[in-house]
C-alpha cells in the first residue's frame, strides 16, 4: 500500500490492557501506546469476577484518547483471552459480571463431565486440552447449581464478541475465540450440540460464528459520538489473543514452533487440519482456530503467573522487588536446585505462590529454594523445562523437527527465560516482537480493509518493521537431569 492508515488494537489481557495505535505506511509498520490501564478481578460472595463495565469504560476512554491525539482511525479491533463469557436476556442485557476463569466453582467439574460422557468423546467433540477453565466446565458448574440465568439467557458471548457488541451494536461469535470454549465441533466449525444436549447445556443462547477479517460495520452513533470516532470500521480480527499474536510471528516458512509467553504460556504449531487423535488426547493438547483456515496445534503452560503471584505476594508482604530485580536475583542464584510442574493443580489458583512453590520441592524431597531469587530461578527454569517437554510432544504429533522456537508477546523481555528456554530445547530461539498480539489485530485489520493481501504478506510487514534478538543453546547438556527429573513428576500425575 502507498498511503498511510491508521488502526487501534484494543488488547486486553489477564493482567492489564492498553490500547495500541498502527500506522501502516509504505508496508511498515509503526506502533504507538496510547492508552493503558489495570485488569483487576473483583471477589464478590459468590466468586470471582471480572470488572467488565469498568473495562468497557476504558475502552472508550482509550478510544477517545487515540482520537483526540489528531489520529484518524481507519478501524479498530479488539483481541482477549479466551473461555471467559457473558450472558445477555432477551433484550440484549447484561445478566451478571462474568465469571473469572480462575475461579473455584469449576472445581471437580472435569469429573461431572467425564460421569455423563467419557473423557475422550468429549475430545473427539471438540479437540480442545481438558482444563477446568474452560467454558465447558464454567456452564457445567452453572448447570449443576442450578443458576437461574441459563434460564433467562438468550444469547452467550465471550468476552471480546461483549465488547464487539457494545461497540457495533452486531451480536456474533467470533471462530478463534470460540474454539477455546470446548463448546465448538472443529470437523464442523460449529457448536458441539451433542456434547452441550447431553451435559444440558442450553443450545439456543449459541449463536452465529463469524471469522477473523470480517467488518461488522461502524461504530455505533452513541460511542462514536462520546469518543470523537468518526466513520471508524469495528473489525473482528482473531479475537483470541493468542490467535492475534501467532499473526505476528515473523517465520518465512511453516517449519517453525511459537511461543505465547506472558501470564499464560502457550507452545505451538501452525497446522491445516486439527490433530484430534489417541496421542493428543493422552498428551491433552489444543486444536484452536486461527486466521486463514489455519489451526493452532498448542497446549497451555502455567507461563509467567508463577512469577507475576509470587511478585503479588512479596509485595503484600512490604518486600518491593520490580520485575527486573527478580530476574537478576535469579540469574544469580543457584542453577538446578530443585524442578517443580508448572502446570500442578496446586499452582492454578491465587494464593501465596511462593510458599506453594517451596512446599511442593519439600513434598518431594528436593532441595527448597529460600531466598526470592531462588524461588523465581526455580520458576524459570521450571518452565523452559515443560516447554522442552511440549515441544519434544508437539514434533511427535505434527511428525516432523519444529526450528526454530518463536517466542513472541511481553515475556519476550524476560531475556533470562529466553536463555533457559535456548538451553533446555537445544535449539535456537528467536524472540520478538514484544507487541505481537496487538501487531496481528492490526495487521488482520489491514487485510480486512484489503491494504494487505494475505498472511504471507503480512508476515512479511512484521520482519520488515520489527528487530528480534537469537538467543542459541549454550550448556544444554547441564539441562538433562533436571528434565529427567520432570518426567518423573509427570509420570507420577
Amino acid at each position: 500500500m502507498t498511503t498511510s492508515r491508521n488502526y487501534l488494537a484494543i488488547d486486553l489481557g489477564a493482567e492489564s490492557g492498553r490500547m495500541i495505535l498502527g500506522q501502516l505506511d509504505e508496508n511498515l509498520l509503526q506502533l504507538k501506546e496510547t492508552h493503558r490501564f489495570p485488569n483487576v478481578p473483583v471477589r464478590l460472595p459468590d466468586g470471582l469476577h471480572w470488572d467488565v463495565l469498568r473495562l468497557w469504560k476504558e475502552i472508550k476512554a482509550g478510544i477517545s484518547a487515540t482520537v483526540q491525539r489528531n489520529h484518524h482511525l481507519a478501524s479498530l479491533g479488539l483481541d482477549t483471552w479466551g473461555v471467559d463469557f457473558a450472558l445477555l436476556d432477551k433484550n440484549g442485557g447484561l445478566l451478571g459480571n462474568p465469571y473469572h476463569y480462575r475461579d473455584s466453582r469449576t472445581d471437580g467439574m472435569l469429573e461431572e463431565a467425564y460421569c455423563v460422557m467419557p473423557r475422550n468423546e468429549i475430545f473427539a467433540n471438540t479437540g480442545i486440552q481438558f482444563m477446568q477453565l474452560n467454558s465447558l466446565y464454567q456452564l457445567l458448574a452453572m448447570v449443576r447449581e442450578k443458576s437461574p440465568l441459563l434460564d433467562i439467557a438468550e444469547t452467550f458471548l465471550t468476552i471480546p464478541d461483549l465488547f464487539n457488541y457494545w461497540l457495533s451494536g452486531e451480536i456474533t461469535n467470533e471462530f478463534t475465540n470460540a474454539t477455546t470454549t470446548q463448546c465448538l465441533d472443529p470437523s464442523s466449525r460449529d457448536w458441539a450440540y451433542p456434547l452441550l444436549d447431553a451435559l444440558n447445556i442450553p443450545t439456543q443462547m449459541f449463536g452465529t460464528i463469524n471469522h477473523p477479517g470480517t467488518i461488522l460495520g461502524a461504530l455505533i452513533p452513541e460511542v462514536a459520538s462520546e469518543t470523537g470516532a468518526v466513520d471508524v470500521q469495528v473489525v473482528i480480527p482473531s479475537c483470541h489473543d493468542t490467535g492475534s499474536a501467532v499473526v505476528a510471528v515473523p517465520a518465512q516458512d511453516q517449519d517453525f514452533a511459537w511461543l505465547s509467553s506472558g501470564t499464560w504460556s502457550i507452545i505451538g504449531a501452525e497446522v491445516n487440519e486439527p490433530v484430534v487423535n489417541e496421542k493428543a488426547l493422552d498428551y491433552n493438547f489444543t486444536n484452536e482456530g486461527g486466521v486463514f483456515d489455519t489451526w493452532r496445534l498448542s497446549k497451555n503452560i502455567m507461563g509467567l503467573w508463577l512469577v507475576q503471584e509470587c511478585h503479588r505476594a512479596w509485595q503484600a508482604e512490604g518486600k518491593v522487588f520490580s520485575y527486573d530485580d527478580l530476574t537478576r536475583m535469579a540469574e544469580d542464584s543457584l542453577a538446578s536446585l530443585a524442578v517443580i510442574d508448572p502446570d500442578d493443580a496446586v499452582f492454578f489458583h491465587p494464593g501465596s505462590m511462593p510458599d506453594k512453590i517451596r512446599s511442593y520441592c519439600r513434598d518431594t524431597g528436593q532441595r527448597t529454594p529460600n531466598s526470592a531469587g531462588e524461588v523465581i530461578r526455580v520458576a524459570l527454569e521450571s518452565l523452559a523445562l515443560k516447554y522442552r517437554w511440549v515441544l519434544e510432544r508437539l514434533e511427535e504429533l505434527g511428525g516432523k523437527k519444529l526450528s526454530p522456537l518463536h517466542i513472541i508477546g511481553g515475556g519476550t523481555k524476560n531475556r533470562l527465560l529466553n536463555q533457559f528456554t535456548a538451553d533446555a530445547i537445544n535449539r535456537t530461539v528467536v524472540a520478538g516482537p514484544v507487541e505481537a498480539t496487538a501487531i496481528g489485530n492490526i495487521l488482520m485489520q489491514a487485510i480486512a480493509l484489503g491494504d494487505l493481501g494475505s498472511l504471507t504478506e503480512a508476515r512479511k510487514v512484521v520482519r520488515d518493521s520489527f528487530q528480534v534478538e537469537e538467543f542459541h543453546p549454550k550448556n544444554p547438556s547441564a539441562w538433562d537431569a533436571s528434565y529427567t527429573k520432570l518426567l518423573s513428576f509427570l509420570e507420577k500425575e
